[in-house]
């Protein structure tokens, strides 16, 4: 069997997955959707905090369900994620989900900007599945946390900043605390996914590292809205090669 066929096998979920499993991750992803507009809403939280608490939420969960549970169970729950991210693109301007989502600097391309990284996200999915799969959790834990801190750290205390390409011409800057940040702790969730996962002490550590120095590197340089596909592979392919 080849690469695509054993990865398309593993991915499409199975009929009693989804009549069991449906309703119960359908609740979740509400329960974390409240939870983000309840925070833009009525404690006012800036959208760069909202958006990366549902993004550090979404990809963390996706790892516990990659490790513990196998990709077909992601898969189902990233197509619930993606029906509630459509939804809102699709009711559009001031609802309050879609503005916990919505970044105002990425105005006139708010919508595109959320689309984006929903795509290039189950792109990195994909592609760390088929390539990477014994490490794909990494991925996804190096993504939500460490792409997670990022944005709002170069936001609060972001001194030094750089420009970054972005697709539609959008301004996009990042900064060297922001970075900082994403290298220590895509660092520190690699180690306790690869030392939970049954990893001695020293590889899980060195692992850790060079997966928490390339992501950050590789988020550095990445196109703002592309960064949730290269980290993902980044993380997963250090992971890989290290440890094989």
């Amino acid at each position: 069997m080849g690469i695509i066929e054993d990865f398309l096998v593993k991915a499409i979920p199975s009929k009693a997955e989804i009549l069991l499993l449906s309703p119960l991750i359908f609740i979740y992803v509400l329960l974390v959707a409240i939870l983000v507009c309840y925070l833009k809403k009525y404690r006012s939280v800036k959208t760069p905090y909202t958006r990366k608490i549902f993004h550090f939420l979404i990809f963390t969960t996706a790892g516990i369900f990659q490790y513990r549970f196998g990709l077909s169970l992601v898969v189902l729950f990233g197509c619930i994620v993606s029906i509630f991210v459509l939804a809102a693109v699709l009711i559009g301007e001031g609802f309050v989900f879609y503005e916990a989502l919505a970044r105002e600097t990425d105005r006139p391309y708010r919508t595109f900007f959320i689309l984006v990284p929903l795509f290039t996200t189950a792109l990195g999915g994909v592609l760390i599945n088929i390539f990477f799969a014994k490490f794909s959790f990494i991925g996804y834990l190096v993504g939500g946390w460490g792409d997670a801190v990022g944005e709002p750290i170069g936001t609060r205390w972001g001194k030094h900043r750089y420009a970054v390409p972005s697709l539609m011409g959008v301004p996009a800057q990042r900064s060297l605390e922001g970075s900082a940040a994403v290298a220590v702790v895509s660092t520190a969730v690699a180690f306790a996914g690869l030392y939970l996962a049954g990893y001695s002490g020293p590889q899980a550590i060195a692992t850790a590292v060079a997966c928490g120095l390339g992501s950050a590197a590789v988020e550095a340089v990445s196109n703002h809205g592309l960064d949730n596909l290269t980290i993902q592979v980044a993380a997963a392919g250090i992971a890989y090669f290290s440890l094989i």
